[in-house]
């Protein structure tokens, strides 16, 4: 590996754009030169181009002192996962850097770093963007992705009678959360790591876009995904808190205890929830659990003791109350 700029040089575009076109596979192999005023890519035949954006803001989504590297790689993987939910196979992610210009040259050289492996372990190519300058820092995603147009699986097509499957575990961005409260003002490596700890779903994502009829990512949580399956589709969605696969770090399951189901769906956990045909069950069940139903109706429930409680507009506020390194853009449920 190269060694990077002394730490008390200033941030240069022109110096970067020479760094990312030695560093990045796209600026040897892609059909335009990195740096040049597009990317251009070979759609595959019989594909539909898939885009989702995103962004990291620092003060909002990541903290100050979060390793850059790792923050490079969660910006790239909240859109793979967007992706993820339309059953598709990323092929170019674009990146928008926004630095104070006094940043030292390290931090966007490691968040590059850290966006590059999250591209390629997903089969694609960080192909360019745009650097500006900031108050603070902030990435902005694109991810192209090549899907299939009869297995998009919107919002708007559950069906009463389906039966709904979640990718994963219920709560890990909760569980990450309460972590970082209980680290205090000085919170370890480790704890930052996870609260940047995102797992795009694509396998799972092309296996259960096959057969799904809707799918969406749960990166606001399972509660407001249920809710946004429910106005999308005018349909009741059902959890059914029996079969739910809590985060082992929440403790233990205590769904009717409002404090611990907060937590549980506080938002950040970027698994993938599914209404699938009963026909389509087996199929599902390899990529993912089952967790509820539709039914007729509106509004978005869990059932617990043969009890149902709506579900409460829970999950990721991004325009809520900030309150920089103590859970920001967040709220309760």
């Amino acid at each position: 590996m190269r060694r990077t700029a002394p730490q008390g040089r200033r941030f240069s575009e022109r110096r970067f754009h020479r760094w990312l076109a030695r560093h990045l596979p796209a600026g040897r192999e892609g059909l335009l030169p990195l740096g040049d005023d597009a990317a251009a890519l070979r759609p595959p035949r019989g594909r539909v181009a898939v885009l989702t954006v995103d962004s990291l803001v620092e003060g909002t989504h990541f903290l100050p002192r979060s390793p850059p590297r790792a923050v490079g790689r969660a910006a790239v993987q909240v859109s793979l996962s967007d992706a993820a939910a339309k059953g598709s196979r990323p092929a170019a992610v674009l990146l928008a850097l926004l630095v104070p210009p006094r940043t030292p040259p390290r931090w966007p050289e490691e968040a590059v770093r850290g966006a590059d492996a999250a591209a390629r372990a997903a089969g694609a190519l960080l192909v360019g963007g745009d650097t500006k300058a900031s108050d603070r820092r902030a990435l902005v995603t694109t991810v192209l992705a090549w899907g299939d147009r009869r297995h998009l699986a919107p919002r708007s097509r559950a069906r009463a009678g389906d039966l709904l499957f979640t990718t994963g575990t219920v709560g890990r961005g909760g569980a990450a959360f309460l972590g970082l409260e209980r680290a205090g003002a000085r919170p370890a490596d480790r704890v930052l790591d996870r609260l940047l700890d995102v797992r795009p779903r694509l396998r799972e994502g092309i296996g259960l876009g096959a057969v799904a009829h809707a799918m969406l990512d749960t990166s606001d949580g399972l509660s407001e995904g249920a809710w946004l399956l429910s106005g999308g589709s005018r349909v009741r969605v059902v959890l059914e808190a029996d079969r739910l696969p809590w985060d082992r770090g929440l403790g233990t399951p205590d769904p009717a205890n409002p404090t611990w189901r907060s937590a549980a769906f506080y938002g950040g956990d970027y698994e993938l929830l599914a209404a699938v045909p009963r026909s389509a069950t087996a199929v599902a069940g390899r990529w993912a659990t089952r967790i509820g139903r539709i039914e007729p109706g509106r509004g978005a429930y869990l059932e617990l003791n043969g009890r149902r409680t709506r579900l409460p507009r829970a999950g990721w506020d991004p325009f809520g109350t900030t309150a920089e390194g103590r859970g920001a853009g967040r709220t309760p449920c």
